[in-house]
């Protein structure tokens, strides 16, 4: 008699699933995180895993795209949310400092710098992923720059690509800062600063 191949489960939520599945990831790391880890955190059984996402590498690999696809990224919303750009950046970088201190849906930190990147050259497809997830929020920062720039809101020859790698940059830095337990406020209080920094013309 053949059996039917597992499917998913009634109560199965992809979403819920893959957030999940990011969070073991991100505190166990790539190696560190079993089967039986992933399973128990996504609610389901190793059949249904391996019949919706495949297998362990799979899963990593649409976790990194569920987590980089995030058109909610705290620190990019906050970005688009205010009108004034020199704010918006302000805002870009201490949503970037909260994010690290006060993510309530998995690990402190980006799961992308704190847990892919150490990836990198050890499992297939991570490279490629971790680079279009750099690209892709400097392009995302890159394209306000120029709206700006149409609005006469910045000089027509500033560098947009440029200083959205800066700031991204600069992201990452705060981050590291923010995780290492150092002064928030004293953080905070240097963003007005570092946004004359970024928005500085040429």
């Amino acid at each position: 008699m053949i059996q039917k191949r597992a499917g998913r489960p009634r109560s199965f939520d992809h979403d819920k699933a893959l957030q999940a599945a990011i969070n073991v990831f991100w505190e166990k790391g790539y190696d560190g995180a079993s089967m039986k880890d992933l399973t128990t955190a996504m609610g389901i059984n190793s059949p249904s895993l391996y019949a919706v996402f495949g297998d362990k590498h799979q899963l990593y690999l649409a976790a990194i795209d569920r987590y980089a696809g995030d058109t909610g990224c705290a620190p990019l919303v906050a970005f688009d949310s205010e009108p004034d750009i020199e704010k918006a950046v302000v805002a870009f970088m201490r949503a970037s400092i909260d994010y690290a201190n006060q993510n309530e849906q998995g690990p402190k930190g980006c799961f992308i710098s704190s847990c892919v990147a150490t990836s990198v050259g050890q499992v297939e497809g991570v490279t490629e992923r971790l680079q279009l997830a750099i690209t892709g929020a400097e392009q995302h920062l890159s394209k306000r720059f120029d709206q700006e720039k149409e609005s006469g809101n910045l000089p027509l020859n500033f560098p947009s690509r440029q200083r959205a790698q800066l700031m991204f940059d600069l992201r990452q830095g705060l981050v590291l800062r923010a995780r290492a337990e150092l002064d928030t406020e004293a953080l905070k209080a240097d963003l007005t600063v570092r946004a004359k920094m970024i928005l500085m013309p040429e």
